[in-house]
This record gives C-alpha cells, structure tokens and sequence, in this order.
C-alpha cells in the first residue's frame, strides 16, 4: 500500500516508523499478553510505558526538574479556560496577544474569568504578521501573558519569544511543540493538543512550572485544576492510554532522529524549499510577513482562485492530500510538521512548478 503525504493541519502525519512499531505491539506489548489498549492504567505494564513516555519528552525538551509535565485530555480548547482558572491567583486581569484565529478564542474563553488587556491586536492586517516586542501594551500587574507562537489556520508565527517583564508567559503550542530546541524556563505554561507533532489526536499535554500549581481559583472543578493531575500523575481518572503509548513512541523516534536540533534543521529546510517556490513565482501568492511566516503552516494561494479544484485534484493524483486552505482563509495550506519527510515537500514543489507550467 502506498502512503499518501498527508498535509494536514491536524490531526496529522505520524512518522511511519511509529506507525510500523505500534503496528507491531498492536496484539501484544511485551510479554503482557494484552494490548496497550486493554491494560489498566495503574498496572506495573501501563505505568512503564507512561513513565517512559514523560522521561523522553523531558529529555526531547529539556525539561527543567521545576515543572510538571501533565497528560490531559481536552486539546487547547479546555486549557483556554484551565489557564485563568488556575493562573489569575487573585489577580483581576491578564494580558493576551490576538494574532489569528486561536489566540482569539483563547481571549474569548479568558474573558469569562478575567478582565483580558489585549496587549497586541494584528487583526486589522488580516492577522499576517507578528507584532514586534516593542509594540505590545503590557500590563505589569497581569497574572501571565498568553500567545500563540504559532497560528496553525493564519501561517503566522512569532520569531522571537516575548519578554513579559517577570510576569508568567503562557504559550498555546499546539502546533509548534518538538519542531525545533526551545527554552522551556521561559515559560510558567505550555500546553499543546497532540494531533499535530505529537501523536493522535485525544490526548493534550501541559507543562507547568511548580510555583504556579495549587492556587486555582475556589470554582474550578476537580478535573480542571492543575493540582489534581499533578498529584495524581496525570491519573486522577482514566487518561487516554493509546494516545499517551503512540505519544511515547514518537518521543523516542525523536531521539532516533536526532532530537529537536534535528528536527529543527530539516523543518527549516522544508518550509525554505516552499517559501522560495513562492517568492519566485508570480502564479503563487503568500499573504505573512516575510518575519512571520510557519515553519509548520504554509497558506498559499493561486493568481487565478478558480483553478483551486483542479490543483487540488492533480496534486491527489500524486498522493498529495489535505491541501486545502481552512475554509475562513481559503486558498492551499501545506501542513508540514515532523513526520512530514522531505520528500513529501520536494514532490509538493515539483508539483506546483508542472502546474505553474501548464496553467500560468
């Protein structure tokens, strides 16, 4: 059988080799005589398999021994309320970055909980680029700052990580998590849903810094408090099993491949390799600041909308799949997270300059 590239913005490409070895383990992991799937979450077999998966990520990342990396369910959208309710701390307020379509939810969800100082608006522009250090309005009695470093829908991403003056930088990571080093110690939150560059889709990761658990505001229900999961190694109820099992693994493909320094030259280079097709065409058309463009997230669009269904067509005829553009932005996007290979990217490029060719 073969594959298609599978451009998707989430849920995602898995590496092949996860796939395969989970493929492998699917009848019986180890010597257990039962699938991952069927295992009790508290067994010695299951509890290996998530103290596996938490050790290679904080060794993927980093991660310093003063935060707790928490296995949830939810995606971002439940951490939009999670953050207010477990970050304000008594304060009144926090400041929120509105760069696209995610962060503006995240606002919205915030202001159930809290006064939101948007500190940073680019929606005027069409959310195409990302706005500059100096150019955000903090406030310095804000409880965190909350951004988006990368918008999945809009293909804009922050190059440079916001200095908030000592107050918690919370960071919706979903879609950039594991795509290149980064330093976790400036951050109180991270959070990220899986179904991009983590595993499938179910299964949503938060990594917090100790100080910042325990103080969740009196209403916050048992499940949305940071300190309940943090107790309970993330096991306060039944968590998504699989999703946590096909999470380690990928982890340890990670580490396979290099780690993030790694990862992070190959995602250069594929993104590189769009990006230039585009800036040298005339057919194609990139609306982000050339500052602020996705590594992950590339929206492109033809000079003549009306040859979208043949494009869309033609490239699925080469096992090109999932390239169309979200329906508030329209156009193509390529999705091209970690288990993306390189040649998926090179045939994507060789098919739009054959499609140029014959259209323009």
């Amino acid at each position: 059988m073969a594959r298609s590239y599978n451009f998707s913005a989430g849920p995602a490409m898995l590496p092949a080799a996860v796939i395969e070895r989970a493929q492998q383990e699917m009848l019986e992991w180890g010597e257990s005589g039962m699938s991952v799937m069927e295992m009790s979450h508290r067994g010695k077999d299951y509890m290996s398999i998530a103290q596996s998966a938490e050790q290679n990520l904080r060794d993927v990342m980093s991660i310093p021994e003063n935060y707790k990396v928490l296995f949830l369910q939810g995606g971002a959208s439940s951490q939009f309320a999670m953050v207010p309710m477990n970050l304000l701390r008594g304060k009144s307020g926090a400041d929120y970055l509105n760069t696209g379509m995610w962060s503006k939810k995240a606002i919205a969800e915030a202001k159930r909980f809290c006064d939101v100082n948007v500190a940073a608006d680019t929606s005027e522009g069409g959310f195409c680029a990302v706005p500059t250090q100096d150019s955000l309005k903090l406030n310095a009695d804000a409880a965190y700052l909350h951004y988006t470093p990368n918008e999945t829908i809009g293909g804009v991403e922050f190059d440079y990580v916001p200095e908030t003056g000592g107050v918690p930088l919370v960071a919706d990571m979903s879609s950039t998590i594991l795509s290149r080093p980064m330093d976790v110690s400036k951050y109180g939150v991270i959070y990220a849903g899986a179904q991009k560059n983590i595993g499938p889709a179910g299964l949503t990761i938060a990594i917090v810094r100790e100080d910042l658990i325990g103080s969740a505001m009196d209403s916050t229900p048992v499940m949305f408090n940071y300190e309940t999961h943090a107790n309970n190694g993330s096991m306060y109820n039944t968590p998504p099993t699989y999703s946590w099992y096909m999470a380690g693994l990928v982890f340890e493909w990670i580490k396979e491949q290099g780690g993030l320094a790694a990862m992070g030259e190959i995602n250069q280079r594929k993104a590189g390799k769009i990006y230039n097709l585009i800036d040298g065409s005339d057919f194609y058309g990139n609306p982000v600041d050339k500052n602020g463009r996705s590594w992950m997230n590339v929206p492109f669009t033809l000079a003549d909308a009306e040859l979208d269904g043949a494009f869309l067509a033609g490239a699925a005829e080469r096992g090109l799949v999932t390239l169309k553009g979200h329906r508030s932005v329209g156009g193509m996007r390529a999705s091209i997270y970690n288990a993306m290979p390189e040649e998926g990217v090179d045939t994507l490029v060789e098919f739009m300059k054959e499609f140029e060719k014959e259209n323009a």
